[in-house]
């Protein structure tokens, strides 16, 4: 299983933003590539560090990650994993410099580092059959890219590192901090040749086609990620990422909780009196369950495994049907006379038995 974000960074769950900032920048340093060079094991604790503090810094993610785990952000390329070396250092690259004397600025290795283009974020509407069986949806998507033959050069204000040095004497002595090059806003590149039809960084507006795999069992609200589909960054950037917000259609018949799934069968009361099958509607198509003689209104029949599965991976929820007696409201005179003669009739008499439960015991069973 995949290590606990809070356990990569050694902090708890109620840890504060700046804790959790504090624990990040002492295993960034700690497994800095440029403090130990060639060490595949400190270069991926490097990468854990910065995907959890990917996922605990930002307030949103941190909230999904508590409330889903992992499971929030993966399936299809989603999530805060697979950061590599070049989106590490240009989104933190900042926390590496200033108190710590700029030891390590700038990029792996000390080389070029290199800026990201904007996330772009789009809106998909499931139904409750691709919730729960998981889908694959093709979105037209319009992001900027490079025009062709837009060329760039190196930026000569920080030769191309994309962030400025400056030396300044303190009462703790000499201390080097790093700042974004205002010349090239950190890409490290400047627009050499731009065609006619590019903007002022050399780009259009184009529409692609993205697939996405969206895994069973999100919820609304949820969102995911697929990584360097969105807007291209100038020069040799990092393309940035495509945030999928999930919204989920309402369906006719069932209404969802959680995993499990809640549906109104209504009966009349002679089905209910000599009891019958039905077809009911489920997420994975109709199933015929049976009624039993003499069925009450309020009685629950739970379906096991046919709600929706849990996005943690945590098993199948379950279909409860909930079974109304419907009583008619207009009655020819033979039914009425009837229905008169079986006023005092005993088989007619309410007598609950143990089994029956209260409506608020049904309710506490719903819930246990």
């Amino acid at each position: 299983m995949k290590e606990d974000f809070y356990d990569i960074l050694g902090i708890s769950k109620g840890a504060s933003a700046s804790e959790i900032k504090k624990a990040y920048r002492k295993k960034a340093i700690e497994f800095h590539p440029d403090k130990n060079p060639g060490d595949t094991k400190a270069e991926e604790n490097f990468k854990k560090a910065a995907e959890a503090y990917e996922v605990l810094s930002d307030p949103d993610k941190k909230a999904r990650y508590d409330q889903f785990g992992h499971q929030a952000f993966e399936g299809g390329g989603f999530g805060g994993g697979g950061m590599n070396m070049e989106d590490i250092f240009s989104q933190f690259g900042d926390i590496f410099g200033g108190a710590f004397g700029g030891a390590f600025g700038g990029g792996f290795g000390g080389g070029q580092r290199r800026a990201k283009g904007s996330n772009l974020r789009i809106r998909v509407t499931l139904s409750l059959e691709e919730i729960a069986q998981g889908v694959e949806k093709k979105i037209k998507v319009k992001r900027k890219k490079q025009a062709l033959g837009t060329t760039y050069k190196t930026c000569s204000t920080c030769q191309g590192q994309g962030q400025v040095t400056k030396i300044q004497n303190t009462i703790l002595g000499r201390m080097q901090t790093a700042a974004t090059c205002g010349s090239c806003r950190g890409a490290g590149q400047i627009l050499d040749h731009r065609p006619a039809d590019a903007d002022a960084d050399g780009m259009i507006v184009s529409e692609e086609t993205v697939s996405i795999k969206i895994p069973a069992g999100v919820v609304d609200g949820m969102q995911l990620k697929v990584s360097g589909k969105g807007n291209d960054a100038p020069g040799q950037g990092i393309s940035g990422d495509l945030i999928v917000a999930i919204s989920e259609a309402e369906h006719p018949l069932l209404q969802r909780e959680g995993d499990n799934l809640h549906y109104d069968l209504y009966v009349s009361i002679s089905d209910a009196v000599l009891g019958t099958s039905k077809d009911i509607e489920t997420v994975s198509g109709k199933v015929r369950i049976k009624i039993e003689p003499g069925a009450q209104s309020g009685k629950i029949l739970r379906l096991r495994g046919k709600g929706i599965p849990s996005v943690q991976g945590y098993g199948v929820g379950d279909l409860l049907v909930h079974l109304n007696v419907w009583t008619p409201k207009t009655l020819s005179k033979e039914q009425r006379d009837f229905f008169e003669k079986m006023k005092n009739d005993e088989h007619f008499i309410p007598k609950p038995e143990k089994e029956d439960k209260s409506f608020f015991e049904k309710v506490k069973d719903m819930f246990s």
